[in-house]
């Protein structure tokens, strides 16, 4: 009986340390969420300054501005597709339903290959299980600071291969995280430029009564906005996929320390009636000593 009540006294502190361990993993997810969706929202200013920087070199362009290249050149071209998954697990089902997202968007061109980059090690193996071709693999940024040199390294990376031809059409997939910790995987063309994209920024309203001039040519300035955009949508993807990565980490730490609440009450429960199961039977082990002490007197004889 002694050695059960050690067994469930082990069990009840090992119970509680894991307890400890997972509410301070939901204090750091909670703290992430914030800190990435804080990084969401400092981007607007910086996407409405490149959003009017597009809108003046269009407008001053014209026709000239790039179009977005032919179908019969780009028909037998890969498709490109920038994922963003997770390093880590405890997120639930975070990279799994992302794959899948992946795998039926993609698969509706059959025929055409696929050259995806992976974020994170855990989309990678499920993308490979899919069978994937994957172009490359890039490390989950710990923080808002790592994101733009990740960021920096796919433009370099989707830049080479549309440089060499091996890439037609380029998509962005990650999660976005919805209202409390739920989330959901979406897409996004990036390349090459839609007509009716370049079309409504072109005829963006400027903001004063001043319109704005291109000095240094329509060219340069219109691949450095360009460059400017493919940063913005990068880095909020990147962001809202952390946040939502986050948000995951945080449903599954809340499903585990509600488990582990059952189990320690359960636990509980067992040591308590074990505890009190010994202790009446060395209170019957006393009575039935005493009862025994004392009957022998009135047995015996004068």
């Amino acid at each position: 009986m002694s050695g059960a009540t050690e067994i469930l006294g082990r069990k009840i502190a090992s119970a509680g340390d894991l307890e400890s361990v997972v509410r301070s993993m939901k204090a750091l997810a909670a703290s992430n969420i914030s800190q990435y969706e804080r990084a969401v929202q400092s981007l607007d200013h910086y996407y409405r300054t490149v959003e009017l920087g597009l809108s003046a070199c269009l407008r001053r362009a014209g026709a000239a501005a790039p179009a977005p290249p032919a179908r019969g050149r780009t028909a037998a071209k890969a498709v490109g597709a920038i994922v963003f998954g997770s390093d880590q697990g405890l997120v639930g089902r975070f990279n799994e339903v992302l794959v899948d997202f992946v795998a039926r968007e993609l698969g509706r061109n059959p025929g055409r290959p696929n050259k995806v980059w992976a974020v994170g090690e855990r989309i990678s193996a499920l993308l490979a299980d899919r069978g994937l071709d994957q172009a490359g693999l890039f490390a989950v940024p710990t923080s808002v600071d790592a994101i733009t040199p990740l960021v920096g390294q796919i433009l370099i990376e989707i830049g080479a291969a549309r440089a060499k031809g091996d890439v037609g059409e380029v998509y962005l997939f990650h999660n976005r995280p919805g209202s409390g910790a739920a989330y959901g995987p979406i897409s996004k063309r990036i390349l090459p430029l839609d007509q009716a994209w370049q079309s409504k920024l072109a005829s963006l309203p400027w903001p004063t009564k001043s319109l704005p001039e291109v000095i240094e040519g329509t060219v340069p300035t219109l691949e450095a906005f360009m460059q400017g955009y493919f940063f913005v949508l990068l880095f909020q993807a990147c962001a809202e996929s952390l946040a939502s990565e986050n948000a995951s980490c945080l449903a599954s730490m809340q499903r585990a320390e509600k488990n582990i609440e059952e189990l320690l009450e359960d636990l509980s429960r067992t040591f308590h009636r074990i505890r009190q199961e010994s202790i009446d039977e060395e209170l019957f082990d006393v009575i039935s000593g005493y009862e025994a002490l004392t009957a022998a007197p009135r047995g015996a004889r004068p």
